[in-house]
């Protein structure tokens, strides 16, 4: 953990940024804007972008995924220029929590996998890019989304360790343990062998 340099009323203040821009819908307003249908109503339902590549648009698919990695390291790197480092963790739960849960869409938003990854970047690219590779190698192995999601969040915390990122650790841990909270139904399909692969429609 960072030394805790912030008053309350700049961490609260941080943690409303933060929270704005994850709770930004980038999937449900690409899809809308491109003519996709409602998110809500394709596939699994998910805001994400797995879910955009569900409809068949891969463009759509790799923007939401841009865009909402783009938002957990728009909160980092607003508080990097202006706070102290533990603004900096709490903008980065923060974002992570309103893609989750985002207000405007009655707390239910995404599973904040590629805002996880995002948040990584800016906090400390070496091991947002450690994730990155964890992820596309599960994925090219199993061919399943949600494994490439969980073994990335998986180490995430063991490559913060092993590169000297070690201020990170406790944000770390309480991010990968969100990521699992979120996954917990894809874990249960993983466990019965019904989880999708990516390219079906399920």
């Amino acid at each position: 953990m960072p030394p805790l340099d912030s008053t309350t009323a700049q961490l609260i203040l941080w943690a409303a940024i933060g929270y704005g821009l994850g709770s930004v819908p980038f999937g449900l307003l690409i899809a809308r804007a491109m003519g996709l249908g409602n998110l809500r109503q394709i596939g699994s339902g998910n805001i994400g972008a797995t879910n955009v590549l569900r409809t068949g648009n891969k463009g759509a698919a790799a923007l939401t995924l841009l865009l909402d990695g783009a938002k957990g390291a728009a909160a980092v790197l607003l508080a990097r220029a202006f706070a102290a480092p533990d603004a900096q963790q709490v903008a980065a739960l923060a974002a992570f929590l309103g893609h989750c849960y985002p207000v405007w869409l009655g707390f239910r938003g995404g599973k904040g996998v590629a805002t996880f990854i995002g948040v990584w970047l800016a906090l400390a690219w070496p091991v947002g890019l450690a994730v990155c590779a964890s992820w596309a190698v599960a994925v090219a192995v199993t061919r399943v989304s949600s494994m490439g999601a969980l073994v990335g969040a998986a180490l995430s915390t063991l490559w913060a360790v092993f590169l000297g990122y070690g201020e990170n650790l406790v944000l770390g841990a309480v991010l990968t343990l969100l990521i699992f909270w979120r996954h917990r139904a894809n874990i249960a399909r993983l466990r019965a062998g019904t989880e999708p692969r990516i390219g079906t429609t399920s």
